[in-house]
């Protein structure tokens, strides 16, 4: 960096106190201010990682200072990190309730499914049809196995209107007036999943403080946070409930990077790979987005050595 130059003088500068060492105690006084400026050079050599995603971002959550950047504010598909917005919204409703139980209707098991292979086509939280599972078990459905099912559930739940397609039409509306509030310039939403019509994009920066945001939701930052969830409850409408197999968490940095805290993983034909990440360390949370990495396991390695490298920095 534009530092080097100083860097040459600052040593030349020690061997000069070094040796007036030798001739006087009066000389020592000087050393270790002259000392100082090879051991800014040095830090400030450390280089910026490489990563191939086409947009990353990562900032510190408390000062909102930028980190790392590579093409921050580029608009790119969001793929299910959509989902971010969609728990934030539900958390967002007024007097919300999480024990409240809402009805696993026809519309959001077929959803998930091919109506021609009968196979299933988006991520599901395999909600039980007739069944009924409180919101706080739902945002875990959502935000771990990365349920569209539960997404279409909660979408339906608090969206407003006389039909499903007005709700959800209705609570895709209030997710981007929730990010016109945050400030997010570079954000649109035209789903409540990330199941995209051709409208939904985002940039790196924009995720990276939608999440900042989202993460000051107690509820959000202990569901995000969770490797595996077994303790939901799928309930019959007679009584009784249904065992449901424990959802595990797609993002892989939980248990694998030191201080990793969440956030949420996405992909799809056009998003490619994506990861919004978080961990803490000390008193610094590092808040981050990789969009549009060539593999699953690539965005991982990637928002590793941006975590790593956003914690060496200084802010």
């Amino acid at each position: 960096m534009t530092i080097r130059g100083g860097a040459r003088v600052g040593r030349r500068a020690v061997v000069t106190a070094t040796a007036g060492a030798v001739l006087g105690a009066g000389v020592l006084a000087a050393a270790p201010a002259q000392a100082a400026a090879p051991a800014r050079a040095t830090a400030a050599k450390a280089a910026a990682p490489q990563v191939s995603a086409q947009g990353a971002y990562a900032m510190n959550a408390a000062t909102g200072k930028q980190l790392f950047g590579k093409a921050p504010d580029g608009r790119l598909r969001t793929g299910s990190t959509t989902k971010i917005m969609t728990a934030l919204v539900v958390l967002s409703q007024r007097g919300v309730k999480l024990d409240h139980k809402v009805r696993i209707k026809k519309e959001y098991t077929d959803y998930v499914i091919d109506p021609v292979s009968k196979t299933q086509r988006y991520s599901s939280a395999n909600l039980i049809l007739g069944d009924s599972m409180t919101v706080h078990d739902l945002l875990y459905g959502l935000l771990l196995p990365s349920g569209c099912d539960a997404a279409y559930a909660l979408a339906d739940t608090y969206g407003t209107g006389s039909t499903t397609a007005q709700r959800t039409k209705s609570f895709i509306a209030k997710m981007n007036a929730e990010a016109h509030g945050l400030g997010l310039k570079n954000t649109h939403f035209d789903s409540f999943d990330g199941v995209s019509n051709g409208k939904n994009y985002a940039s790196a920066r924009d995720l990276a403080k939608l999440a900042g945001a989202a993460l000051k939701n107690t509820t959000f930052r202990q569901v995000v946070g969770t490797p595996k969830y077994g303790g939901m409850k799928s309930y019959r409408p007679g009584g009784g409930t249904h065992a449901m197999a424990p959802w595990k968490n797609s993002n892989k940095l939980l248990g694998s990077y030191r201080g990793a805290i969440g956030v949420k993983t996405g992909s799809g034909p056009e998003a490619k790979f994506c990861l919004v990440f978080a961990a803490t360390r000390g008193a610094k949370t590092v808040v981050g987005t990789i969009l549009a990495d060539t593999t699953a396991d690539e965005r991982f390695k990637d928002a590793a050595k941006i975590l790593d490298y956003g914690f060496a920095q200084r802010g």
